[in-house]
């Protein structure tokens, strides 16, 4: 599948307003795929979770200003030799953790259930909308920002319920924190002159801190602002060679066929050298970035105490105190310091909300397509039969028509459609399955066709290379229907009917069918479908094509004499087939050099 060349970052310098309008774009993408599942039916247990995490985080925080104190009386005690004081706070100490323990426990816990709930309802909305109205096929046809949907519903679904709630609730925990430290930092500061100014600076540890913080934030957005580009980029890589893999598997046997092996090791090659050079990009922003926070926060551990210490040397501050402040210090510092620890996380939440979005928004536009009603008009034949009127199909982006149809197939017609390869056989068919919107005319049908399986109306395409399901091979003979609405007996009678008696004893055994039957055997298999869901309207598009004369004679002959009633079109180059259909038509290109459907000669 071609990945899209879309980047999330741009590549020139962007100014300040160009910041500030690309973060709010960025935030209206986020509540967008947020607020979906925060209004929906399970909205009052998500929030219920929300609440009870965000509640723990806040014990978290109350629970750390205690210890500050509790670690401040200790080191008191211990320099004031104080035995009993020291014993009865360490005990005070020992309880407090026990709870502390215990808060930490279900604050992972119950943030772990309320993830699993909203990917797991994110996931089947997102699942829902791309199989909907054959989305999945559609989306191939809508230019970028559709690259690799299985890993924008796997991986980055997880990934954004994951990175969203991690990132908000450490954004309010630090928030608290900074708040609750900032009030002991200020107190326990004291103030001091600043020089040459005569200036009296009170608090001024919460100024140093800030100072600090501030300085660090910007040098860290300095040195990691490729990471969010990079970072897209790798995961669209790392999916395009997973993508192609995938291909070499599901197509070996071609592969192997042609000796393709050389050809197939190049691909892989350049798509893992695409890999493997990002990925050293990514590693040298990430070291320059870990040299600068891993320098940043070795300071910090240093810096309260070399600032404070003066005035513990003047006496003015005890050692519990001196202590106090360091790591109250600390605490502001860190929640100050909270963008840059989580620089690389909000690059990745970035990377992922941005293919997210760009997939939220193709669906929406191949949706809005089907709801325009935009190209072949589609509609229901009063009188039962399929007529196409004035039909004209081209290429999804449009100009000179394929092919040109004007067609009436009555209840009970068999009708066969042969010509050229590449005349438009195929495509006609898939205009009238609803899948090929490309064009124009009008379509009526006696009930709209349910592409590549039987509908609630009765209709059945088998395309020329039939879909087999990973599972049992009772579950393959009844696809798309659910393996127990047909009894084992009846899958058994249609597959010896077809000429697969051999496989008659194997309906429980599970495997990758489509690699383990050849193509024949796949077409036979689609062929005993159809005998078993008797479908009203029934459309081959060469769907006996790798099957020999006579096995494509017998397959025939069984559609004939058991669906006595059901209307047949097929699309067809064999000669014999004829004898098996009323009427014959034929795509001929017309004067323009467009394929046009007449009748045969």
């Amino acid at each position: 599948m071609p990945a899209s060349a879309h980047s999330p970052v741009p590549q020139s310098e962007p100014t300040v307003t160009g910041r500030l309008s690309a973060t709010r774009r960025f935030l209206a993408d986020v509540w967008r795929l947020t607020k979906p599942y925060w209004s929906s039916e399970e909205k009052w247990a998500a929030r219920g979770l929300l609440a009870a995490v965000v509640v723990l985080n806040l014990a978290a925080v109350f629970m750390d200003v205690w210890f500050t104190q509790i670690n401040a009386d200790i080191f008191d005690a211990l320099q004031q030799k104080d035995q009993a004081g020291f014993v009865h706070t360490l005990l005070v100490f020992g309880g407090l953790a026990l709870v502390f323990i215990a808060v930490a426990v279900y604050r992972l816990y119950l943030n772990q259930m309320l993830q699993i709930r909203w990917r797991r309802w994110l996931t089947e909305r997102y699942l829902g909308d791309w199989l909907e109205n054959q989305t999945y096929y559609r989306l191939q046809f809508v230019g970028t920002g559709t690259d690799n949907p299985d890993q924008r519903i796997a991986e980055d679904v997880r990934s954004f319920v994951q990175q969203t709630l991690s990132l908000s609730l450490g954004f309010l925990t630090n928030l608290v924190s900074l708040v609750s430290f900032l009030v002991i930092l200020w107190s326990l500061s004291g103030s001091v002159t600043i020089p040459w100014l005569g200036i009296d600076l009170p608090g001024y540890m919460v100024w140093v801190a800030l100072v600090y913080a501030i300085a660090g934030t910007w040098i860290t957005h300095w040195i990691g602002k490729p990471l969010a580009r990079l970072s897209f980029d790798q995961e669209r890589y790392e999916a395009d060679f997973r993508f192609s893999l995938v291909r070499l598997r599901e197509n070996a046997e071609s592969v192997a066929l042609q000796q393709g092996e050389t050809q197939e090791a190049r691909g892989f090659g350049d798509r893992f050298a695409r890999i493997v050079a990002n990925w050293w990009s990514l590693m040298r922003t990430q070291k320059r970035l870990v040299w600068f926070t891993s320098a940043y926060g070795q300071i910090a551990i240093i810096f309260p105490l070399l600032v404070a210490a003066p005035r513990y040397f003047t006496g003015a501050l005890p050692l519990g105190s001196l202590m106090q402040t360091s790591q109250a210090f600390g605490q502001v510092q860190g929640a100050l310091s909270w963008f840059i620890d989580a620089y690389v996380n909000l690059a990745d939440w970035y990377a992922t909300t941005s293919r997210l979005t760009g997939f939220r928004q193709a669906v929406e536009r191949v949706r809005a397509a089907g709801r325009d009603h935009a190209g072949v008009e589609r509609g229901a034949a009063a009188d039962g039969t399929l007529a196409l009127r004035g039909l004209a199909l081209t290429l999804p982006g449009g100009g000179t028509p394929l092919v040109r149809a004007d067609l009436t197939v009555r209840p009970g017609e068999r009708l066969l459609i042969t010509g050229p390869s590449g005349s438009g056989k195929s495509t006609i068919l898939r205009a009238i399955a609803g899948i090929w919107p490309f064009g124009s005319g009008r379509i009526a049908l006696p009930a709209v066709p349910d592409a590549g399986g039987t509908a609630a109306n009765g209709s059945m395409v088998l395309p020329q290379k039939p879909y087999l399901p990973i599972g049992s091979l009772h579950a393959a003979v009844t696809y798309p229907a659910a393996a127990d609405c047909f009894e084992a007996e009846a899958v058994r009678e249609v597959l010896d009917a077809v000429g697969m008696a051999g496989f008659a004893d194997r309906l429980a055994e599970e495997d990758h069918w489509t690699q383990r039957l050849s193509g024949g055997e796949q077409q036979r298999v689609a062929v005993a479908r159809a005998l078993l869901h008797k479908p009203d309207w029934l459309f081959l598009d060469e769907a006996t094509s790798a099957c020999d004369p006579e096995t494509e004679e017998r397959l025939y002959s069984l559609l004939r004499d058991r669906l006595p009633g059901t209307t047949v079109v097929s699309v067809g180059h064999r000669p014999s087939l004829a004898a098996f259909h009323d009427r014959r038509l034929a795509v001929r290109p017309d004067g323009d050099g467009i394929g046009a459907l007449a009748a045969a000669g």
